[in-house]
């Protein structure tokens, strides 16, 4: 199996004024994005290339939106990358950058 693009544990995951879970997983792996709860429980999935993930313009440098199968959905990162052997989830930047580089997309 091979090692996901992108995964991230302890990532608070909301929709709308909902919280859905306070320490689920992110995982991007062969094309598909996933969101998962603390128990590895799926609460939505979607091709990458069908996600939108983008920076809120009035939040916090550690939140990221996720726009999957239709329902937004709010992420609580870092506002920065983990120090080398650190345990914490990455940043928001580098997942929407993660989202962006397996759709193809640029910038």
């Amino acid at each position: 199996m091979a090692e996901p693009e992108f995964a991230a544990t302890g990532v608070r995951i909301g929709k709308r004024l909902r919280q859905l879970t306070r320490a689920g997983q992110v995982r991007i792996e062969d094309g598909r994005l996933q969101l998962l709860t603390s128990y590895g429980s799926e609460i939505d999935s979607a091709p990458v290339q069908a996600v939108r993930a983008s920076k809120p313009w009035f939040a916090n440098e550690d939140r990221a939106l996720a726009d999957v199968n239709g329902t937004r959905y709010t992420l609580t990162l870092n506002e920065h990358d983990p120090a080398p052997g650190k345990p914490g989830p990455p940043s928001a930047r580098r997942f929407i950058e993660a989202v962006r580089r397996a759709a193809g997309r640029s910038g």
